[in-house]
């Protein structure tokens, strides 16, 4: 059972950090909050189901595929949609939940509301601590942190995450500055959704695929974002964590696990927000004043 917790935080935390890192790094750039992030996560999948199955492609083609045609979908949606908006936080909200459900729908009408699963990457199985271990969940917690390591030396050491981050922390500022805030914040939004879409692509063999799947990981990356502190992409990691863990110490530990863990991992984040309402590691209120 530990390696079986063991496997099951790692996998959770990992594609939570994902999605709630990308969620954050666009917040903080571009000062939106984008609802229809973890739809990019759903399309992966059915994009993987669709390269799979119609056209025959293999399955690490058709997620390399796969992510390239939800970035592109996400940065015109990002620059025709969103963008000319920006400066409207309501009509930002509503636009995004619009595109989610719009993205809900057409799923709907292609593949209608049936489960949908794809191939695995690889097959076997390796030994973990003594217990049997899909080589599936390796190769997938392997790639997921190894994508989460990759975008972190990004930010903190090339010059395009200096921009990002000195975007993020001052828009105004770094505009003065000489930088093409608008074209930072598009990028920041193709690398935001690159992240949904190899989420979605790299746990695709592992979950099933229905048009409503981005809908709970929304929920728990909101959690996660506003437990964690809003725009920290270290409070975001750590904060995905500690829901992932919680979540599956509910699921392996109480009956009726299953359905309490959404529940009881908002139930932390009340819990937190109690004690310390910016987050974890978020800037205090009174400071951002």
């Amino acid at each position: 059972m530990l390696t079986d917790i063991l496997i099951t935080t790692l996998i959770n935390a990992s594609v939570y950090a994902m999605l709630a890192t990308g969620f954050s790094l666009i917040f903080g750039v571009a000062r939106i909050i984008n609802l229809a992030h973890t739809a990019f996560y759903m399309l992966a999948g059915y994009f993987i189901f669709s390269f799979t199955t119609v056209l025959g492609l293999g399955l690490l083609p058709a997620m390399l595929l796969s992510i390239a045609l939800v970035v592109v979908i996400a940065v015109l949606s990002y620059r025709i949609l969103i963008d000319p908006m920006r400066e409207h936080e309501a009509a930002v909200l509503i636009i995004t939940v619009a595109l989610a459900m719009v993205f809900q729908e057409l799923m709907l009408v292609f593949y209608g509301g049936h489960f949908r699963s794809v191939p695995q990457l690889v097959s076997g199985y390796v030994t973990v601590l003594g217990v049997r271990v899909s080589s599936q969940y390796v190769v997938t917690i392997g790639a997921l942190v190894a994508i989460l390591a990759a975008v972190w030396l990004v930010l903190m050491k090339t010059r395009l995450g200096l921009a990002i981050r000195a975007t993020a922390q001052d828009r105004e500022i770094a505009n003065v500055m000489g930088m093409d805030v608008s074209l930072i914040s598009t990028v920041t939004m193709a690398i935001a959704s690159a992240q949904a879409a190899a989420a979605g692509a790299l746990v695709a063999p592992l979950f099933i695929l229905e048009p409503r799947m981005w809908l709970y990981p929304l929920t728990i990356v909101l959690a996660i974002v506003v437990l964690g502190g809003i725009g920290s992409l270290k409070g975001s990691i750590i904060a995905s964590a500690i829901i992932a863990l919680s979540e599956t110490l509910v699921t392996f530990l109480l009956p009726s696990g299953a359905f309490l863990k959404g529940a009881f991992s908002l139930g932390v984040m009340i819990v937190v927000l109690l004690i310390r309402p910016e987050g974890l590691f978020g800037v205090s209120f009174e400071g951002e004043r």
